[in-house]
């Protein structure tokens, strides 16, 4: 016995002289490297500041920030994911923590008689691509998956989201990596987004080839395509997936070298003009028979009007089956911060002017109109429907509904919960079976809220929702209608 305590005791003495012997180093490397302003001045003590900066990311969400303070989601808005994809209770106690002052608060105006439970009903299925599409698409949710692609995430996530998609009776977006097996594996309805790489349906030199899209069209879950002309966090810039994140799969899926960034041109080469678009959802929906839409940021408008003509003139055929509008503070994985924070309108703007565009050009009934970009509350789903929004999708919503804790490593390969990263050590703590079950818990409770405004303001399901039914707070700390700031547009007769 004695002899293990003197052993012991010796190795203390050891770990500390090494540990005393590593912090006199570093002091001397520390005071003469020129590098490092602060570690000059404060040798070793200088070092903490950058482990406190990184610990930062993780810990301030926990014991420093209040409910909503953090960005670019907080506390409250996450916590209500978390409750929501466990299936627990969503109701939460002694008033609301949100700051009605802020500018662009919705409030949503309550009738005195609201519909009884007993008369509410189901937000009906709503067909896209009727009288252009051999097959259209009844669309029976009001909330979706976003697009995400495989390669951004990873296995197990797409996974998990794929067959809570198809528990949950909703679509899921594949975003621009092309079609893996493990979004078909889960069973659920499925857009397949056609990026600026064209990747998945591309030739050997990058083009477009029918061949390709013939064949993921004919997998009977696909039941729309996407042409992807810009996206919220980064529009002007095509998606960017690191070297480390291209294994032989992903580069196969693509249709790309193995073991280089994966970088898409900033837009489609072969469309550069409304003529060019049109005729480029045309062919696809002839190759596919099923209905093509296209998504982009809102920046300049004034595009849109001239598209909404030309389709008038080609005939109602022409048009594309859906739209989808994305916010100009949307997310990713990977994009330059002056994109992420100063290029393309806010949801709040873009929506409500597409839909009046749509509408003066008497489109209503053939384009439909779908919104994207930090909905993933049901205040913000409901506000995007009564605002004009046929349906409503989700990225980063879903992403917490998989266990996302906000730690802002998705372009690092580091992920720690195993959401966007492919390193098998990390992918392992994401468990597929629990995480759809989450994910169709989100979407099933986010639905029935959503459901719950609506009876509130007096209509039986939420595709009742108009935009008289919600205000705004104005910049003056007085809230508006929501149809008076944004009076809804009928085709002009001449």
């Amino acid at each position: 016995m004695t002899a293990i305590l003197d052993g012991l005791t010796s190795l203390f003495i050891f770990v500390v002289g090494l540990v005393v012997l590593s912090l006199i180093v570093l002091f001397f490397i520390d005071r003469y490297q020129t590098n490092d302003t602060v570690r000059r001045n404060y040798p070793v003590i200088g070092r903490m500041r950058h482990i406190l900066s990184e610990l930062g990311e993780f810990f301030r969400q926990y014991f420093f920030a209040m409910d909503r303070e953090e960005m670019p989601f907080n506390r409250a808005q996450r916590d209500w994911v978390d409750d929501a994809s466990k299936a627990k209770s969503t109701n939460v106690a002694f008033g609301s923590t949100r700051n009605l002052d802020p500018v662009g608060t919705p409030i949503f105006v309550n009738c005195p008689w609201p519909t009884l439970e007993r008369d509410a009903v189901k937000a009906p299925p709503m067909r896209i691509g009727e009288g252009a599409a051999r097959t259209p698409y009844d669309a029976p949710s009001i909330f979706n998956i976003s697009g995400m692609s495989y390669g951004s995430l990873s296995t197990p996530a797409v996974r998990a989201l794929s067959s809570g998609a198809a528990k949950a009776g909703c679509w899921m977006n594949t975003g621009e990596g092309g079609l893996s097996p493990y979004h078909l594996e889960g069973g659920c309805d499925i857009v397949f987004q056609i990026g600026t790489a064209k990747y998945g349906v591309r030739d050997d030199d990058g083009n477009l080839s029918d061949e390709k899209l013939r064949e993921v069209a004919a997998h009977e879950k696909v039941r729309m395509f996407e042409l992807k002309l810009s996206q919220g966090a980064k529009p002007g810039k095509g998606g960017i997936l690191p070297a480390a994140k291209v294994n032989a799969e992903i580069a196969k899926i693509r249709g790309i070298p193995e073991g280089e960034a994966s970088i898409s041109p900033n837009r489609h080469t072969d469309i550069g003009s409304i003529e060019e678009l049109l005729d480029m959802i045309a062919r696809i929906r002839e190759v596919t028979g099923k209905p093509v839409g296209f998504k982009t940021v809102i920046g300049a408008y004034g595009w849109l009007q001239n598209l909404f003509e030309e389709i008038n003139k080609r005939g109602p055929q022409s048009a594309p089956d859906f739209i989808t509008v994305d916010s100009g503070d949307g997310g990713t994985g990977a994009a330059p911060m002056p994109l992420i924070d100063n290029v393309g309108l806010t949801l709040r703007e873009a929506l409500p002017m597409l839909v009046d565009l749509r509408d003066e050009a008497g489109l209503k009934d053939r384009i439909r109109i779908v919104a994207s970009g930090k909905l993933v509350t049901p205040s913000e789903v409901a506000w995007a429907i009564c605002a004009g929004a046929d349906f409503t999708i989700s990225a980063r919503g879903f992403m917490f509904a998989l266990g996302c804790i906000q730690a802002m490593k998705c372009n690092k390969n580091t992920c720690p919960t195993g959401i966007t990263t492919h390193d098998p050590s990390l992918q392992r703590g994401l468990d597929p079976a629990n995480k759809s079950v989450r994910v169709a818990n989100f979407v099933k409770q986010m639905r029935k809220e959503v459901g719950v405004i609506a009876h509130s303001v007096g209509v039986t399901n939420p595709r009742g929702m108009k935009r008289y039914h919600v205000r705004l707070v104005c910049a003056d700390g007085r809230s508006r209608p929501l149809d008076e700031l944004y009076p809804s547009a009928t085709k002009q007769v001449a």
